[in-house]
């Protein structure tokens, strides 16, 4: 019979989705891909495959897991295997280059961006960007290196870190900088909608007051005394009861269109009304706090989600 395997490098953002398998009496069976070895001459095992690699594993030492990960996904599909977020979703989860340019192709407006290699180059990019700008990496997770820059003498303070190492986040992973224009928000929010099967299922408002660390899973929660007094204790994320946007069936076309079965895209909209999407997140994580304040699970979604894909992988194999 088929089975689920999960395929991912942090334990700790797994324990909600353990939690869903538990409570709907289902066994799964886990791939942590840090190290270890494929056998090319062997079929893999039937079963339905949900890949969760995340772009900032080399924050947590796993530094060639995406690598790793991608190297599965090829012999999965090589051999049919039914592959949530495959070869396609893995791409764009590790360049913020190539999530920018599939949204564009489905009209999703994306902020002004110029890819920069090599650090000397940034402030050419920044000159056709304009400040304020946001200097980030192209591959970084959960927000890492995301950095407000106001002035060309701040650019040339973030740019003396890099150069003497000094920046917290280091280099980009990938050497790929990018330099984009800030999108004011009236408001210090940005909107993150969800989607398990390719389809929307809420929207959570996140503040943004405290910086762009906006994982939301506990794991990545901010130190405890360090909320924004503005913001209300456990209202960094709050899920939106009635959310909709005309964006939102352009964005399931791009999920469908590029192999995304569970994921989430983040947007911010400005002041004239204008949105823009900045980031497609392939292996996304939920706010325990937010899902019981709305009576929602996520995680229970994506376990329903591979069940009824059971039937297809047993047909495949």
């Amino acid at each position: 019979m088929p089975q689920i395997f999960v395929i991912h490098e942090n334990d700790a953002w797994l324990a909600p989705l353990r939690a869903s398998f538990s409570a709907a009496g289902l066994a799964h069976e886990e791939w942590h891909l840090d190290r270890g070895l494929l056998d090319l001459t062997q079929p893999p095992p039937v079963g339905v495959f949900y890949n969760r690699m995340s772009a900032s594993s080399h924050t947590r030492g796993h530094h060639y897991a995406p690598e790793y990960a991608s190297a599965v996904i090829e012999w999965l599909e090589r051999h049919g295997r039914t592959v949530v977020n495959g070869r396609r979703a893995l791409q764009l989860e590790v360049s913020k280059v190539a999530q920018y340019e599939a949204l564009s192709a489905h009209g999703i407006p994306t902020p002004p961006t110029v890819a920069v290699v090599g650090e000397e180059h940034l402030r050419e990019a920044a000159a056709r960007i304009g400040f304020p700008l946001i200097l980030k990496h192209n591959r970084a997770g959960k927000g890492l290196g995301v950095q407000l820059v106001k002035s060309p003498a701040a650019l040339g303070e973030a740019m003396a870190r890099i150069a003497s190492n000094e920046d917290p986040y280091g280099a980009p992973r990938d050497g790929i900088w990018l330099v984009q224009r800030y999108i004011a928000a009236p408001e210090p929010f940005i909107t993150r909608a969800e989607f398990v099967g390719g389809k929307f299922l809420y929207a959570v408002r996140v503040d943004t007051s405290e910086g762009f660390e906006l994982c939301p899973a506990d794991a990545c929660a901010v130190p405890e005394g360090a909320a924004c007094p503005a913001v209300a204790p456990g209202e960094k994320f709050r899920i939106v009861e009635g959310f909709s946007h005309p964006l939102i069936p352009r964005m399931e076309a791009f999920l469908g269109a590029n192999g995304i079965g569970v994921g989430a895209i983040e947007f911010v909209t400005d002041a004239e009304g204008r949105t823009f999407a900045y980031d497609v997140n392939t292996n996304t994580n939920y706010n325990p706090d937010a899902e019981r304040r709305a009576g929602v699970s996520a995680t229970d979604a994506v376990v329903r989600h591979l069940v009824g894909l059971l039937p297809r992988a047993a047909e495949a194999a």
